[in-house]
């Protein structure tokens, strides 16, 4: 349901107030989700190549438990970076300073939505 021409025209000037205060808009940005996916696909890496040393250690000092350890660290390293990967690339992520986008992806009703959906056409005069 797109915005009325006025709640478009409040929507801009609340952005505008909201992209002059340098205090909001850093907090804001430290909070991009993005930020926080790189920062995780980083830390499975590193998980990545510490399960591949502790591996190559366990066989070579004839350790198999060892050896099956780095496997597993190293299996779960690379799924916490494939779900880091996914959640990055998300088109409903987007870094403020942007535009606005809003979901263009249905969903089918979730609790969420249908509450959404009775607060849009609750009356006006219920607040």
């Amino acid at each position: 349901m797109p915005l009325s021409e006025h709640e478009q025209r409040l929507f801009d000037q609340i952005e505008r107030s909201l992209a002059e205060d340098p205090k909001f808009a850093s907090a804001v940005r430290a909070t991009d989700p993005r930020f926080h996916a790189k920062r995780r696909m980083i830390a499975a890496g590193i998980l990545l190549l510490a399960g591949m040393a502790l591996l190559v250690y366990g066989v070579a000092i004839s350790i198999p438990l060892l050896g099956v350890g780095g496997f597993l660290v190293m299996l779960g390293a690379l799924a916490f970076g494939v779900q880091a990967y996914r959640r990055g690339q998300s088109t409903d992520l987007h870094a403020v300073g942007g535009t606005a986008t809003r979901r263009t992806r249905q969903r089918r009703g979730g609790l969420v939505d249908r509450l959404e959906d009775r607060w849009r056409r609750r009356p006006e005069g219920d607040l």
